[in-house]
């Protein structure tokens, strides 16, 4: 009998992220591990509709951006001039962590260098977008009791 996904089995899958242009936004080749049912970071709705599926299955889940990464805010988007920018961050797709006065903090990414200009953008990088994962289950077995209580052995995560 085959296994397929439900509560307390351990899933291992691989995915690309398409936009709806169907071009390639992210693709993970290092399988994903995780206990399905369980506190995963795997979006919601990719959950569900991984429920039932066994080894060797394809699917595809198309995520508006409310389901997935939510929509663009444009206040997460400053611009600044690059000579108050330290040299380390001077290059598109550098990551710096900024705190606000509450204690809470986000990454934001360098996202455009022009006209002397450096922008970068606290939104996820998928935020405003439709995606699809298309998703490979690899493996489906019975999760060991470690791996119900502490999670799988967690690669990139679906969130």
């Amino acid at each position: 009998m085959t296994d397929t996904i439900k509560r307390d089995k351990f899933v291992s899958l691989t995915y690309t992220i398409t936009d709806e242009h169907n071009q390639i936004l992210e693709r993970i080749d290092m399988p994903v591990n995780y206990v399905h049912g369980r506190d995963s970071q795997v979006i919601e709705k990719v959950e569900k509709a991984l429920e039932g599926c066994a080894q060797g299955d394809e699917i595809s889940v198309e995520l508006s951006p409310d389901e997935g990464f939510g929509d663009h805010q444009p206040e997460l988007t400053f611009v600044d001039n690059l000579e108050n920018v330290p040299p380390e961050f001077r290059h598109i797709g550098a990551e710096v962590e900024f705190q606000n006065d509450k204690g809470e903090s986000r990454m934001f990414r360098v996202t455009k260098i022009e006209d002397d200009k450096l922008t970068v953008d606290g939104n996820h990088p998928f935020a405003g977008k439709v995606i699809t994962y298309n998703i490979k289950v690899n493996t489906v077995r019975d999760a060991t009791p470690d791996e119900i209580t502490n999670g799988a052995q967690q690669m990139p995560s679906l969130h």
